[in-house]
This record gives structure tokens, C-alpha cells and sequence, in this order.
């Protein structure tokens, strides 16, 4: 055969292979510039996908849908021909979610949701985290989890249909945080003993809150957050948000299940992470864990299983709490947190980058928007707001988000972003 005829040949064998049993190349790139998105997850079924170095993954063409999300951009699928139309690229758009936050009480509130959603009309924000399981414990939508109707978490209603909701938020533009109050658990805690931490004789250990909490080495307790985070993906939540993922913050000698060494702490909460992440891998949803703003600089697990080291590798985003009121010891060059909060929120950014060496949209904190506490009781009000949101935006991180226990926001000083952050 004359050496011409090559190229024909390969290209009638390649035609003739079942297209089904053939890998097929998905290209992720930055839907505003075309650029290769090279930290992307891309899911098929469950299971999660690693990147070829250039942001393409080998996918089987038996695949009938494509999930991808990445820090710093809206998640994105592709199915059925628009899966063969796509011709190997999916797009991602970029974004930056700018949050506000509602308690249980705050999201069921005309007042309050309406106040939150104005701001967000207006382009100061664009996000909400909501308490789908909150300092108490309250679980406030219809949960088909057992556990939440029979310890008690289900006593209030404040999203009657969660679907509903994320549709209706979601057709106004709002990104959408589900956090989920973790290891406090009063309800949990207090009807089921055998679940808590003890201390003293055996009696129900309680914190300065007077609040129970359960035991984080669990499996019934890891089981159940993990099940009320999947009820919040299922009904279109954009991430989940694991908050009180630490141990209790005590000099008491407390009794769990296993010893509380720093060891066993930081494995704790890394592997609860990790099955999170196994398990809602389907859903294509970010996975984002709360930190004590002390952690980017503490080198041990600041006696809470808190590790940055061990929780960065599980999760998509990491949310420190930089709220300058919390830094009562400082930072290195800043003896006056609340005077400084610019430095705060930049200077504790820097700090996590330098030891995780990973990208600044891997982090998004949470900034303070209450009166302090700590110092001098200054109210924060839109100059240090805006210095706080400055600080995190010349990081880089992908947003912020804001702390307010009432729920009560106000516009000055949130600057509306550019289109499509």
C-alpha cells in the first residue's frame, strides 16, 4: 500500500470504533477569556476526575452528563447532546459570591430576608448563607433525615419547601450557602447521651452558651450532617458550609468516645471532610469549611482539631473568621485588631497562603459587621466594613462573606462589583 493512503486508512479504523467505547477529552476553560481552568473538578456519576495538567479530563462517551465547578467560578454541567454538542469545552463563568447572613429566625423573617434582598438588588451583594442547621441545632426546613424529628432539631418551620426557595433565590441571581452548625448540637446532644460529650462523672457537658455538644468522633453524628447537607444539594444549594467543625474550645476534662489527643482531633475532622466530600460528589456542590480566624497562624490544632494543614486537601473553600474583635492577642505588627482591620483580613489571608501555597480562591472569610466587643466597642459601620471587603479583594480570595447575629446589613460602604462577579 502506497504510504498516501495512510492517513485514510487510520481515519476509516477510527470511524468504524464504537464512539461509546472510546475516552472522550473535556476541556474546562474560563468562560469570560477562553483561558484552561487548571484546578477544576470535573464529576462523572461519582466520581471525582483529575486534571490532565492543561484543565482537560479523559471522559468515557458512554458519559451521559458532565459536572465541573472550580474556586472562583459558578459550577456548570453539560448533558445529553448538549454534551456532544459541546465539542469537548465546557465553560465556567467566573464568580465572586459576596454573602450576607440569615439564621434560621433571619431567613423567615419578611423584614430581614427583604432587607438582605435589597441590598443585593442594589449590587452590594450577590450571595446568602442560610442556617440550614443553626447554633441550636434547629433544622427549620421539612427534613426527611429521622434523626432531625426525633432529637427535636425540626420544632420550627422558616422554609417550608427548600426546592421553592433555592429556585426562587436562584432565579433572582443569588448564590446560595447552606451552613450547617456541625458539632454543637443541643437537640442531638441532649436526647441522645450516648451521642454527646461528657465530662466530670458522665454528666452532659454543656458551654458558656449552656449549649450541649455531640461527640465529633461519631459515626451516627457525622451520618447526620452529612445527610441534611445532601437535602440542601439535592434541592439546588450551590455549597455546603461545615460550621462548628471543631471540638469544644474547654479546660474541662472531657469524655468522648475516643481520647482527645491533637492527633486523633485533627483525624477527626479531616476524615468527617473527606466523606462529605465522598458522598456529596454527585451533586457537583462546593464544599467549604469555617476556621478560627487564630488557625492560619497557629501551628498546632489550637486545641479544637482545627488544622489547616489537614482540613485545605477536603474542601473547596476554606472561610477563616477574621473578624478583628476575635483577635484579642494581635497578630504580629498589629496590637490593635479593631483599629487595624484591614491588616487583620490581609495579614491572616497571607499567612494561610504562605504555609498552604495554594491559589487566594481557595479562601473566602467571613468579615465582621457587629459592634465590637473586645476593645474599644466601636460600631462597624461602612468604613470598616469596606476595609475588610477592600483587604479580601486585594488578596484575591474568591469574595467574602458577612457576620451580623441579627441579620441587620446596610449598603454603605458594599460596592457594587462588575458584571458577572
Amino acid at each position: 500500500m502506497k504510504r498516501a493512503c495512510w492517513p485514510l486508512l487510520l481515519l476509516l479504523l477510527a470511524l468504524s470504533v464504537p464512539a461509546s467505547a472510546t475516552p472522550g477529552s473535556i476541556r474546562v476553560v474560563d468562560a469570560a477569556n477562553g483561558a484552561a481552568i487548571r484546578d477544576a473538578i470535573v464529576t462523572v456519576g461519582k466520581q471525582e476526575l483529575h486534571n490532565g495538567g492543561d484543565g482537560s479530563f479523559q471522559v468515557d462517551r458512554a458519559a451521559t452528563a458532565v459536572l465541573a465547578r472550580a474556586p472562583g467560578y459558578l459550577a456548570a454541567s453539560v448533558t445529553g447532546t448538549d454534551l456532544d454538542q459541546s465539542r469537548g469545552i465546557l465553560k465556567l463563568k467566573p464568580f465572586a459570591p459576596r454573602a450576607l447572613y440569615l439564621t434560621v429566625y433571619g431567613v423567615g423573617s419578611k423584614t430581614l430576608l427583604n432587607g438582605a434582598l435589597t441590598i443585593i438588588r442594589r449590587g452590594g451583594a450577590n450571595a446568602l448563607v442560610i442556617d440550614l442547621k443553626g447554633d441550636r441545632g434547629i433544622v427549620p426546613f421539612p427534613s426527611k433525615v429521622p434523626l432531625a424529628a426525633t432529637v427535636g432539631a425540626r420544632k420550627v418551620t422558616t422554609i417550608p419547601d427548600l426546592t421553592s426557595f433555592a429556585r426562587r433565590m436562584h432565579a433572582a441571581g443569588i448564590y446560595l450557602i447552606a451552613r450547617i452548625v456541625t458539632f454543637k448540637d443541643n437537640p442531638l446532644a441532649s436526647a441522645r447521651t450516648d451521642l454527646a460529650i461528657l465530662h466530670g462523672k458522665g454528666q452532659l457537658f454543656r458551654d458558656r452558651e449552656g449549649l450541649a455538644w455531640a461527640d465529633p468522633f461519631s459515626e451516627v453524628v457525622r451520618n447526620y450532617n452529612i445527610e441534611i447537607a445532601i437535602e440542601a444539594a439535592e434541592a439546588g444549594f450551590d455549597e455546603i458550609q461545615f460550621d462548628y467543625l471543631r471540638f469544644p474550645d474547654s479546660s474541662a476534662r472531657l469524655i468522648l468516645s475516643k481520647p482527645t489527643t491533637q492527633a486523633n482531633r485533627v483525624q477527626s475532622i479531616a476524615d468527617f471532610l473527606a466523606e462529605a466530600r465522598r458522598r456529596l460528589t454527585p451533586y457537583n456542590v462546593f464544599l467549604a469549611a469555617d476556621i478560627f480566624g487564630y488557625v492560619c497562624w497557629n501551628l498546632n490544632d489550637t486545641g479544637i482539631g482545627q488544622s489547616l494543614e489537614a482540613i485545605a486537601p477536603q474542601v473547596d473553600y476554606l472561610s477563616p473568621m477574621l473578624y478583628p474583635s476575635g483577635f484579642q492577642c494581635g497578630i504580629p505588627g498589629v496590637k490593635n485588631p479593631v483599629a487595624n482591620a484591614y491588616a487583620i483580613v490581609r495579614g491572616s489571608l497571607e499567612e494561610a497562603q504562605r504555609r498552604l501555597k495554594i491559589s487566594p480562591k481557595r479562601f473566602r472569610p467571613w468579615l465582621q459587621s457587629f459592634r465590637d466587643y473586645a476593645f474599644d466597642r466601636r460600631a462597624f459601620d461602612a468604613d470598616e466594613v469596606a476595609r475588610q471587603t477592600q483587604a479580601a479583594s486585594d488578596f484575591g480570595s474568591d469574595g467574602w462573606m458577612l457576620w451580623n447575629a441579627r441579620n441587620t446589613y446596610f449598603d454603605a460602604g458594599l460596592v457594587a462589583a462588575p458584571v458577572g462577579h
